[in-house]
């Protein structure tokens, strides 16, 4: 099958649909023919759309049906394990599992989004990082630049590197245009993680995911 990639944050909100949006739509550039997922997802619009699943949507080469882009896509903008507990639904691993690898029959290169963070809750008793695991993915990380980053971004990498999983790369993404000493942050990033950084995407960049298509390589390239 294709190459495919678990894609987590150093928290929510630091742009990882970006990122994965801007990875797409520089797999489309190589000449690949990409595909995103997110398999789970919170927040609705009045039409019951869903802002990051659209965005991914809309950057992939490969047209994937609802049930393989987007199994799991829950109304209220909550943490998924509570969203799914009101609905009365279990998020089934193996459905997400199956979901992939059809995604990854069709396509070169695939790019799992998850939601939040690492370990954000999926239910009772498992969370994202044990999807990841289920999965066996290599993971990229999406680093929210800003005051904190470092201690979130060292600790999601341990936590990926203890569940046996490979960290293949991280973005920097510059969610914050006044943070202080940026490239001091950076370098002690640079230093301490243990995976190649994959690029450094400014702050509203011109052209959005595509524009930030320019700031990035390919995990593997």
């Amino acid at each position: 099958m294709s190459p495919a990639y678990f894609l987590t944050g150093t928290d929510t909100e630091i742009g990882k649909t970006f990122v994965t949006c801007a990875l797409l739509h520089l797999a489309r550039r190589h000449g690949l023919r990409a595909a995103g997922l997110k398999p789970i997802a919170a927040g609705t619009d009045a039409d019951g759309k869903n802002e990051d699943v659209e965005s991914i949507r809309a950057a992939n080469s490969v047209a994937l049906p609802d049930d393989l882009l987007n199994p799991y896509c829950f109304a209220p903008p909550i943490a998924p394990h509570i969203a799914a507990a009101e609905s009365g639904l279990a998020i089934d691993f193996p459905t997400i599992v199956k979901t992939v690898d059809q995604a990854r029959q069709q396509a070169d290169l695939v790019i799992v989004e998850g939601a939040g963070g690492f370990c954000v809750p999926l239910g009772e008793d498992r969370g994202f990082d044990d999807l990841a695991v289920e999965l066996g993915l290599p993971v990229l990380l999406v680093v929210g630049m800003r005051l904190g980053c470092i201690n979130h971004a060292l600790l999601t990498a341990e936590a990926i590197a203890s569940r046996g999983l490979t960290l293949a790369g991280w973005v920097a993404n510059r969610i914050d245009p006044d943070m202080s000493r940026f490239e001091e942050n950076l370098a002690a990033l640079r230093t301490r993680l243990r995976a190649p950084l994959l690029g450094v995407v400014p702050h509203a960049p011109a052209g959005g995911p595509v524009g930030a298509a320019s700031y990035l390589t390919l995990p593997g390239a």
